[in-house]
């Protein structure tokens, strides 16, 4: 939205996301994944964005509302997309009111967001599902489970059953791609002792096994298979030192802080050369919509938050064939619901 932007009715709430079961990661046990929604109301035009935060910097669901509701008045006088940047930091409470705005602007101007980012026309993305850290039977059951699945995202942890894992989800699911994720639990040593099972699982991308701050770490290691990073690519101030040491660059609309600033760190990343991925922090297909548009520009993506809540939005994402698929009615369309 450029130009002189006008007021708007803000509404604020905390939104509780229960899950199905419990997720494990590194470090964490999820049994929630509750979002802060800001709407945006003007005249007969209401615009939505939901933002879960990022767990391991503090950015909650609590706090992000006391960041957005500290500009209530700044916001409803009318704000744009590009004074939102110099609002808040990048972090969810921005992704909120970031993806709200470009959901009012789509109905204002009857044109998907897809269009007014100037990005392809959406088609179904093949998605990551992701396993928990679970025991390697259970990991296995339930890759037997996924509904036609064609790529898998696995947790691994700092544990000695990684190997077992892997195994169990390649015996499982022997044609899909495959990635694993350690959200910063490997060391060096780790790692070494963990890639002869990744190479014979045919593992495609490793995810973020050291922790922030060792990105050195990546430096002088002989790996066949490329590396990703989530956690230590907040946003664009981040890319400088990632070049020449891992492949792949993870977005989350909650971390760098909305669609818009994730159009640009993915323009970015990609002039250096980084491959890129699309993923999430959960949250409902509320969520999914906006990075679903980045997702055009990505070569991975990972969209399955949905799948982990108990109730999910109506209308929603739909699931099918190991793809996602987002119509313009879920968010970010000119005639999208709005609740």
């Amino acid at each position: 939205m450029t130009g002189r932007a006008l007021p708007v009715t803000l509404t604020t709430h905390i939104d509780p996301l229960p899950l199905k079961q419990p997720f494990r990661i590194t470090g964490y046990t999820f049994t929630a994944c509750n979002a802060l929604v800001v709407t945006l109301r003007s005249g007969e035009h209401t615009g939505r964005g939901e933002g879960l935060g990022v767990y391991y910097r503090d950015d909650t669901p609590a706090s992000m509302l006391g960041q957005i509701e500290a500009l209530r008045d700044i916001i409803e006088g009318g704000v744009t997309r590009e004074q939102v940047l110099s609002l808040l930091p990048a972090g969810g409470a921005r992704n909120a009111l970031d993806c709200a705005l470009w959901d009012l602007e789509a109905k204002q101007k009857n044109m998907p967001v897809w269009q007014l980012a100037g990005v392809a026309e959406p088609r179904p993305l093949i998605t990551t599902y992701t396993l928990s850290a679970e025991a390697p039977d259970v990991v296995e059951a339930m890759a037997r489970d996924l509904p036609g699945v064609r790529a898998v995202k696995l947790k691994l942890t700092n544990d000695h059953l990684n190997a077992e894992r892997v195994r169990a989800v390649r015996a499982a699911c022997p044609d899909a791609w495959l990635m694993v994720d350690a959200n910063q639990g490997f060391t060096r040593v780790d790692l070494d002792a963990m890639l002869p099972a990744f190479v014979a699982a045919r593992v495609a991308v490793i995810e973020q096994p050291f922790p922030i701050g060792q990105e050195a770490w990546f430096d002088g290691i002989e790996c066949p298979i490329p590396f990703a990073v989530d956690e230590s690519v907040q946003d664009r101030n981040d890319l400088p030192r990632l070049v020449g040491r891992v492949q792949v660059i993870n977005i989350k609309l909650d971390k760098c802080g909305g669609l818009t600033a994730g159009l640009a760190l993915a323009r970015e990343a990609s002039d250096l050369g980084f491959r890129l991925m699309v993923g999430n922090m959960g949250g409902s297909s509320w969520s999914m919509g906006p990075a679903f548009v980045l997702g055009s520009l990505c070569a991975v993506a990972d969209l399955d938050g949905p799948m982990f809540i108990r109730a999910d939005r109506d209308p929603a994402v739909s699931y099918s064939d190991g793809h996602v698929w987002c119509p313009d009615q879920v968010w970010g369309g000119p005639h999208s619901v709005a609740a």
